[in-house]
């Protein structure tokens, strides 16, 4: 049976104000009227408050926390739409039990690799602080580190992960992963070594985190992990900010235990503005930008716009378990 209409739908995580723009919201025009919200997430409180009026809500992946507490006080809330086809900040359970189906999208598996490597490249060149310098009026600031014959490790050898020890073979680098299902027989597959976890972040020149936060991987690189590896290594996290323990890894970079760190996620998000991550001489911040492309966002928000269609017509896809 199709759904009661006109419906409100509201988009939100719209940080940039671009969601309008990417995709063709007129679809959904004979079913309702859409609003975009471009607050950054809120206390339970404010959030209630904001999405209280709505019938859907379209969200990025794991911006804003929907939980029970939150969940229970959206009354009118039918359908839930996230990026992705997985995405931990949405009690699924609670849904279920009130009543709300939750729709997903298909991904983009090139962006995050592509801008892993891109932060990979930029922090071993010092291109962040070389750029700067010469628009300060500067020239030839330091000297950058080369990848070709260094060893890469990868944390989670996955579809990511698979990409970047790619890229790392184009490089002419040695690829070595470890993750806790991963297997000689898998890795080799991919061109890689398996190495049992010590040995990743003892021998890796340059490491990069691919891992799906879960109870099993937060907080899974940890002090003890950190003080393994070289002081020539960088770290590269372009996963989920909490599989690294934060206070050890300022702690390490501070102390110059390691070379320096290159981070898209964090604890916290949007990061706070006082946090070390953002004066840290030894850092390479971006604010999670690893999907956040034009070919993600159309795909993203083309899907939710099927999604709300076939969920309305009664015949709903693409649902999440």
């Amino acid at each position: 049976m199709s759904q009661m209409f006109p419906i409100r739908i509201a988009v939100i995580d719209d940080w940039q104000s671009v969601a309008g723009q990417v995709a063709d919201w007129s679809a959904l025009a004979p079913v309702g009227e859409v609003s975009f919200l471009h607050e950054y997430p809120a206390d339970t409180a404010r959030l209630a408050e904001r999405l209280q009026s709505y019938d859907v809500v379209c969200a990025m992946r794991e911006r804003t926390r929907f939980d029970r507490a939150l969940l229970t006080q959206l009354p009118r809330l039918r359908l839930l739409v996230t990026s992705g086809m997985r995405n931990a900040a949405i009690d699924i359970a609670a849904a279920g039990e009130l009543g709300i189906s939750v729709a997903g999208t298909d991904g983009n598996p090139h962006a995050a690799p592509e801008l892993a490597w891109a932060l990979i490249m930029s922090v071993t060149r010092n291109l962040l602080a070389e750029a700067n310098q010469l628009k300060a009026g500067g020239w030839q600031h330091g000297l950058g580190v080369g990848l070709h014959g260094r060893t890469l490790g990868i944390l989670g050898l996955g579809k990511i992960g698979q990409k970047v020890a790619r890229y790392a073979q184009a490089f002419g680098m040695r690829t070595i992963a470890w993750s806790e299902n991963l297997t000689v027989e898998r890795a080799a597959q991919h061109g890689v070594a398996y190495v049992e976890k010590p040995a990743l972040f003892a021998q890796s020149d340059v490491l990069s985190i691919h891992l799906v936060l879960g109870g099993r991987s937060r907080g899974i690189v940890d002090a003890p992990l950190l003080s393994l590896m070289k002081p020539t290594a960088y770290l590269v996290n372009t996963a989920r900010g909490p599989i690294v323990d934060e206070a050890a890894l300022i702690a390490a970079l501070r102390a110059r235990r390691i070379a320096g760190a290159a981070l898209d996620v964090f604890d916290q998000e949007p990061l706070p503005a006082e946090h070390p991550f953002r004066t840290l001489d030894n850092v390479l911040a971006t604010p999670h930008i690893g999907y956040v492309t034009r070919e993600s966002y159309a795909l993203f928000f083309g899907n939710m716009i099927e999604d709300i269609l076939a969920w309305h017509a009664g015949r709903p896809i693409r649902l999440l378990q």
